[in-house]
């Protein structure tokens, strides 16, 4: 059976703000199977952003765990994302998921993976998926040569540079950045 996956998502922390974008662009096997798959999603009235990589019904499952997971600690997204990643590890089910994910409130940027773990990144760049090493070199330029520029604006760039690099990133970008 082929898995519909590919993407890239960016997340970047700079000068008090935090924004978290990701490419359009669903692949199966080696075709476009769509080019404006929406990959980042608002939680808790905005507060918190998610986005995701890998197998699509993986992330959703993955999400609506983390969803319950922010339920039962108060909104706590750090506690709910350390809670979510030791299911993941345990879980029979939920280990075969393939998927990653990268969320994000206004204080914090957080990369949950598989194999149970919940990354702090350094340098307040967070990036998954197929263009993922693409999307964080930018990062990491943009933060170093262009510091002007805003959490949004550098995630755009790095997406974009991204897409022109990687053929399972494309220019259709959807980033947001939780409510205050």
């Amino acid at each position: 059976m082929t898995k519909i996956r590919s993407t890239t998502v960016c997340g970047i922390f700079h000068n008090g703000e935090v924004a978290l974008g990701a490419d359009g662009q669903a692949t199966m096997d080696k075709h476009i199977a769509k080019s404006n798959v929406k990959k980042i999603r608002k939680l808790l009235d905005g507060k918190i952003v998610t986005g995701f990589a890998g197998s699509t019904a993986d992330a959703f499952t993955l999400l609506e765990r983390f969803e319950e997971k922010l339920g039962a600690y108060q909104s706590n997204m750090k506690r709910a994302a350390i809670e979510l990643a030791k299911d993941w590890r345990k879980d029979q089910y939920l280990r075969k998921l393939e998927a990653m994910m990268v969320v994000a409130n206004k204080e914090e940027l957080l990369i949950i993976s598989g194999t149970g773990d919940v990354l702090e990144p350094d340098n307040q760049i967070a990036a998954i998926g197929s263009g993922s090493m693409y999307a964080h070199a930018a990062a990491l330029a943009l933060k170093k040569h262009a510091p002007h520029l805003s959490a949004e604006e550098m995630v755009r760039e790095a997406l974009n540079i991204a897409a022109d690099i990687c053929i399972y990133t494309n220019h259709n970008l959807v980033v947001e950045k939780p409510a205050q």
